[in-house]
Order: structure tokens, then C-alpha cells, then sequence
């Protein structure tokens, strides 16, 4: 027995939560969906991170063993790897912000952070001999340089808006 009662109209009364039309229901079981398969994908991430630790533990150890700790592009190559598995936590704390449905401002900043580590991780690997002239490495490293501005640029408004701003706080 549910705990709905009809008023003589027919309608049911405010306790009832329970969605009554096909569409409302579709919603709810679409949004439940929806949820599942983020969840599903942070669970993904969580197990790349921690494959991700353990092999960069793996490749430290090896690298202590054989003597290459001491060469800079290895510990370079560390460095990129940690700071990738960086990411992949600042992704899956965005995918359980969805998922717990936190306020826009917080998911916005996670994605900023994530932004900013993608890009420090970026100008850290940077090698000009990469590139097929000083020319694409010299645009490239403008590029980074807009790019990592522009990113400390938004991380700097976002913390100093104020919540009743509106400016990137939930409506």
C-alpha cells in the first residue's frame, strides 16, 4: 500500500514524491542510467590510478637498480608520469562531483586544476627538438604560455568571485 492518498480530484497530495507521467519516469530512470555509468567510470578511473602508482613505483625501483636515477630525462619521465596520474585523480574527482551532483562552481574548479596540471605537465616535458623547426617549438611554447595564463587567469577569478556573484555559482 502506497503512502499517496488521492484528493477527491483525483490528484495525489504533497507527500507523493513517486513521478507520475511516462515522461517523468523515463527521466528518473535515464538519470539513474546516467549515474550508473559515472559511477562505472570512476571506478575506471580509480583502478587506472592505482595501475598507474604501482608501475611508476615499479619503474622507480628500476631505475635505482640499473642507475638510471641519476639521468635527468628519466627522472623527467617520472615526473611527467606522476604528475599524469595527477589528472587522472583531478578527472575522477570531476566524474564523482557529477555524480553527487556538487555545485557548478566546484566541478568548474576541477576542471581548472585539471587544466592547469595538463598544462605544467606539458611545459615540463617540453623539448624543442621535438618540433620540425624553432619556429613550430617557438609557436608551441607560446601556445602553452596562453594556455597556462589563461587557465591561472580563471582559477584567480573563480576563487576571488564571491558565491553571491553568480558569476559561476549554481542558478
Amino acid at each position: 500500500m502506497s503512502n499517496t492518498e488521492q484528493s477527491p480530484e483525483g490528484q495525489s497530495t504533497a507527500g507523493d514524491t513517486s513521478p507520475t507521467s511516462l515522461e517523468e519516469r523515463y527521466s528518473v530512470v535515464v538519470g539513474r542510467f546516467v549515474q550508473g555509468v559515472e559511477l562505472v567510470a570512476a571506478t575506471v578511473f580509480a583502478a587506472l590510478f592505482a595501475i598507474g602508482v604501482g608501475d611508476l613505483m615499479l619503474q622507480i625501483l628500476e631505475a635505482v637498480q640499473s642507475g638510471e636515477i641519476t639521468d635527468p630525462l628519466v627522472v623527467i619521465g617520472f615526473i611527467d608520469t606522476g604528475l599524469l596520474l595527477l589528472i587522472i585523480v583531478e578527472v575522477y574527482q570531476t566524474v564523482l562531483a557529477y555524480v553527487e551532483e556538487d555545485e557548478t562552481r566546484r566541478i568548474v574548479r576541477l576542471v581548472i586544476y585539471t587544466g592547469v596540471i595538463a598544462m605544467v605537465r606539458k611545459a615540463i616535458i617540453f623539448r624543442t627538438g621535438e618540433y620540425a623547426s624553432t619556429t613550430d617549438a617557438l609557436f608551441a611554447a607560446g601556445s602553452y604560455a596562453i594556455i597556462i595564463f589563461a587557465l591561472v587567469s580563471l582559477l584567480f577569478a573563480e576563487q576571488n568571485v564571491g558565491g553571491n556573484a553568480g558569476l559561476l555559482s549554481e542558478e
